[in-house]
Order: C-alpha cells, then sequence, then structure tokens
C-alpha cells in the first residue's frame, strides 16, 4: 500500500463519520465508498472498516437488512425539533420552492426573448436591407417609367388584328388536319401494314412527333 492511499485509510472513520454527520441520512458502505472515493481517495475497503469500526464504538448507528448493512448518524446528536420548528420549517420549504419556480418561469421568458433579439436583425443589418430595398423600388421605378413614355406601344386595333389572325390560322390548321386524318384513314383501309409503317414509308410528320399541341380555340 503507497503512503497516501495508507494514510487516507488512516483518516477513513473521521472522514466517513463527518460525511454521515452532514448528510444524516441512511448509507450503505457500497454508496459511501462511491460518494467519497473520487474526493477522498478511500478504497472500499478502508471505508467498510471504518463503518464497522465507527458502529462498534457507537459513534454511527448500524441496521441490518438482510445481507444488506446501512448506517447512519446518532440521531441524539441533533437537537429535537418540535412540531412548531417542522411547521416553520416547511413553510420556509414552500416559500423557497414557489420563489424557485417563479424564477424558473421568468428564466423561460427572459431564454425566450434573447432567442427572439438574437435571431432578428441588428441594426446595421437593417439600414443595408432598408438600402437594398431603396434601390429595388428606384429600380423598378425607372423601369415603370420607361414603359410608360414608350412610344411603341402595341395599339388596340393591332392587337384585336393578331387575334383575328391566330383565330383565322388555327380554324385553317384544324381544317387541314382533319382533312388529312380523313385522307389517311382511307388509305389505311386498303394497305396491308400499320399506319405507322405507313408513315415512315410515305415520309410523313406529324404534330404528335415535333411535340406541337394545337391551340385551344
Amino acid at each position: 500500500m503507497s503512503k497516501a492511499r495508507a494514510e487516507a485509510a488512516a483518516g477513513a472513520p473521521e472522514i466517513v463519520l463527518r460525511y454521515l454527520q452532514e448528510q444524516n441520512r441512511p448509507y450503505s458502505a457500497q454508496d459511501v465508498f462511491g460518494n467519497l472515493q473520487r474526493d477522498h481517495g478511500l478504497g472500499k475497503a478502508a471505508v467498510a472498516k471504518a463503518l464497522e469500526q465507527l458502529a462498534r464504538q457507537g459513534r454511527l448507528r448500524e441496521k441490518a437488512f438482510g445481507k444488506q448493512k446501512i448506517y447512519f448518524a446518532d440521531q441524539e446528536q441533533f437537537d429535537t425539533v418540535s412540531d412548531a420548528d417542522l411547521q416553520s420549517l416547511d413553510a420556509k420549504v414552500m416559500a423557497l420552492t414557489a420563489e424557485v419556480q417563479s424564477l424558473q418561469q421568468s428564466c423561460r421568458h427572459m431564454e425566450a426573448e434573447l432567442k427572439e433579439l438574437t435571431s432578428a436583425l441588428t441594426t446595421p443589418e437593417m439600414q443595408r436591407e432598408i438600402q437594398e430595398l431603396k434601390e429595388e423600388c428606384a429600380g423598378y421605378t425607372e423601369r415603370l417609367r420607361n414603359i410608360k413614355t414608350a412610344t411603341n406601344h402595341v395599339t388596340p386595333e393591332e392587337k384585336e388584328r393578331v387575334y383575328r389572325d391566330r383565330q383565322k390560322y388555327c380554324k385553317e390548321w384544324r381544317k387541314r388536319k382533319r382533312m388529312a386524318t380523313e385522307l389517311f384513314d382511307a388509305i389505311l383501309e386498303g394497305y396491308p401494314k400499320s399506319k405507322k409503317q405507313f408513315f415512315e414509308e410515305v415520309g410523313i410528320e406529324t404534330d404528335e412527333d415535333h411535340n406541337v399541341k394545337l391551340p385551344d380555340p
């Protein structure tokens, strides 16, 4: 055993006794070892030995539950607490609990407000965005002015003429397509091959071959 480990083991009873008195609650040897090992470097055997020694000396109380033993501080060393004192402590606990809940709620509100402020634009960012919007607005204003002052507007008469021409050409398109379809159907009645083969041999290309669709009337 190293010198440091030996010194820790020698001081184990006082360390264990002070810990159980401060906590004033029952613990098993395993619990005490787990709670003190990190801070004091006590070994499991040293803790168990210290607990047994303190119990023999009457400085700690020991109670067995089957194979398990628990240890706790002698309650006679603590001042007796009256019912009035207990009620006062309960009231303080309730008041402190309410205060904690109020503070937690305030923290949640402040965190939400902080999150909102963090996600908002800063003053320089807002100034830059305002400038960009002003420039964009000025561009649209200039574009609108140019459109209004342009001299090459389409007159209502020209617009009407374009619509009439469109209707005329679409009507002629439908008429010729119908005539061609009727002609092909008549030929195909006595043609020994399929319609597709006929189109390939003659070299006929349809609107569908070029993804062309007749406009709606």
